[in-house]
């Protein structure tokens, strides 16, 4: 059943409570996500551990506004800007060149790291409530099928986490476009929801991997 709204801002309080102590929290996107602060070392070990992750790979960050990109990343580039200026809130993922202050932890050693403002309301919350970007990966175990309820993420990961929350069911749906804008020219590194055709009406020169 889907908790009233009443409800869920009282599960965001208490999530944003639990991020700000350095906690892992599960909660509701297109498919059930877990996060903890961006810059928290400790905290985002922590998720390698919850799914059992390499911890090579790379994790994405999640942002609420366009304000905060400039946090994260070493040049927001005119590309960059014009696609976020059309997709952003929504389902694509840029990459550019991090800043010196994110750690290589986040980005799995590389120089580069992958981000996105989420068209849902609980993570935009998060972060605002929060007031830094979060990392976020899918509320499973690696390997595992995707989690698209609460029990779901609990039977999964629900003695790994700090809190999850109840959203009601995901919908489900297409993952994100990734795009990276870190080299000569655009690439699209994943095809998802957003098509070439709709990136080359923005960025024409842009080309698969």
């Amino acid at each position: 059943m889907k908790p009233t709204r009443s409800d869920l801002e009282k599960q965001i309080i208490k999530a944003v409570a639990i991020l700000k102590n350095g906690g892992v929290v599960a909660y509701p996107r297109i498919r059930s996500t877990a996060s903890r602060k961006y810059d928290d070392i400790n905290a985002v070990d922590r998720i390698f551990q919850v799914k059992g992750r390499p911890k090579g790979m790379a994790l994405p960050v999640l942002l609420a506004d366009k304000q905060q990109i400039a946090e994260i990343v070493k040049m927001f580039s005119p590309a960059a800007r014009q696609l976020a200026d059309a997709f952003f809130p929504g389902a694509l993922t840029i990459i550019l060149p991090k800043s010196a202050s994110v750690s290589d932890i986040v980005t799995g050693g590389g120089k580069t790291i992958a981000f996105r403002i989420p068209d849902h309301p609980v993570p935009l919350a998060l972060i605002k409530g929060l007031g830094t970007p979060i990392v976020g990966t899918s509320a499973n175990l690696s390997g595992h099928p995707s989690a698209l309820t609460a029990e779901e993420v609990i039977s999964q990961i629900g003695d790994k986490v700090d809190m999850v929350v109840d959203g009601g069911r995901c919908p489900g749906g297409v993952e994100s476009t990734v795009i990276d804008l870190s080299g000569e020219k655009p690439v699209i590194r994943r095809q998802g929801a957003l098509t070439i055709e709709q990136l080359r009406k923005i960025l024409p020169d842009i080309v698969l991997a």
